[in-house]
């Protein structure tokens, strides 16, 4: 039985944080545009086509950008509503797509195999991008191959705002000319070592043996061969949204001390964040839940811009327990939950000058992993 052939589509959003931006203020469109940290010290999260011709590319520190390009108009960039938007994108995607992948916060693939019995995929691919760009505003860009490998080159190749099909058969001819580097995973050390080695396009790959590009680099030799070929088997993983974190705390007594049930809230939100922390998870909501000492239950949740922070957490787990509890009643439990836990939106935080609060907190969790939750805490929760 000859298997069934493979119909791939990988869907990017156009320089998402920079479109975001764009969406929300579309005196920004067209314009030299980079979103990043501050001037004197912050780093290029994402810049527009228009600021790319100058040289500026993400990650370059911001002074350097502006050297390059000294008429761009920075901004720091709007962490929730980036989440909001990769939501929305999300939806629309899970609404029409018989299976698909969330690879990260402005990247699908779409597992299309077999719909070409009743329809033709290009053409669903094409109305779905005109679907998501006309209820969010944003640029989309797809392709279409027997593979996620081939598919998201061709997508890069299709940029920006465009769609690009390679038919089946066509996968080793496609890439032949085109740069190694454009391979994922092929960074510039080993695009260096491949231009050492006389290899500078896909197609330098494919014209030597797998034997000798196993003798040149080992096992990733073989590797890039294969993908010179067009030969790549990964699966689109179906996207499912990951379980909650939560704690809950039933108290020995009904507890109607303020201080005490303020205290207890900051040490279970620690301890939910400590935990995403741990499992490299970040949550888009969070909840409180509160109970009673005659039973009656009730919870409150929130969306939230994507975080594994405590100082981000316990403003709004506050917030939501003030809005739940009547002053003065007793309590018989107190719980809190996050959940949208996905470990693709450590990206939406590059915009800001992180390293220094991501030091302290691996700090603290290193205190804590060894003496015990808890060793190190805020006040507020003492």
């Amino acid at each position: 039985m000859v298997p069934q052939q493979r119909i791939i589509a990988h869907f990017d959003l156009d320089a998402f944080f920079v479109s975001v931006e764009c969406v929300n203020n579309p005196a920004l469109k067209g314009q030299p545009l980079i979103v990043g940290g501050s001037r004197e010290r912050g780093v290029v999260t994402a810049c527009s086509y228009e600021t790319r011709k100058y040289g500026v590319h993400s990650a370059m520190p911001m002074a350097r950008a502006l050297k390059l390009c000294p008429h761009a108009i920075v901004v720091k960039g709007s962490r929730g509503e980036y989440s909001k938007y990769s939501r929305m994108v999300t939806e629309i995607i899970a609404g029409r797509a018989p299976l698909f992948e969330k690879a990260s916060i402005d990247e699908f693939y779409l597992d299309l195999t077999g719909m070409d019995k009743y329809f033709n995929p290009w053409q669903w691919a094409i109305d779905l991008r005109r679907e998501i760009a006309d209820k969010t505003g944003l640029p989309i860009s797809f392709a279409l191959a027997s593979s996620k490998l081939v598919a998201k080159i061709a997508t890069n190749e299709a940029k920006p705002n465009g769609c690009l099909q390679i038919a089946a058969g066509m996968e080793k001819e496609y890439l032949a000319p085109l740069p190694a580097n454009v391979i994922p995973g092929i960074g510039a050390q080993t695009y260096r070592q491949l231009q050492a080695l006389g290899i500078r396009t896909i197609g330098d790959i494919a014209a030597r043996s797998q034997r000798e590009m196993e003798l040149l680099m080992g096992n990733y030799g073989v590797e890039l061969w294969q993908k010179s070929q067009g030969i790549h088997h990964a699966a689109v993983v179906p996207y499912h949204e990951a379980k909650s974190v939560s704690t809950e705390r039933t108290f020995d007594s009904n507890k109607a001390d303020s201080e005490f049930i303020a205290s207890e809230l900051v040490r279970m939100t620690e301890r939910v964040a400590a935990e995403l922390r741990d499992d490299n998870k970040m949550a888009g909501c969070i909840a409180v839940k509160i109970r009673y000492a005659d039973f009656e239950t009730t919870s409150r949740q929130t969306s939230i811009p994507y975080t594994f922070y405590d100082d981000e957490l316990i403003p709004v787990a506050r917030d939501l327990f003030e809005k739940l509890y009547r002053k003065g009643e007793p309590l018989r439990l107190i719980g809190v939950r996050v959940s949208e836990l996905t470990s693709e939106a450590f990206q939406t935080n590059l915009f800001e000058s992180v390293e220094k609060k991501a030091g302290l907190y691996k700090a603290i969790d290193a205190v804590n992993g060894r003496f015990g939750q808890g060793a190190v805490s805020r006040g507020s929760a003492i």
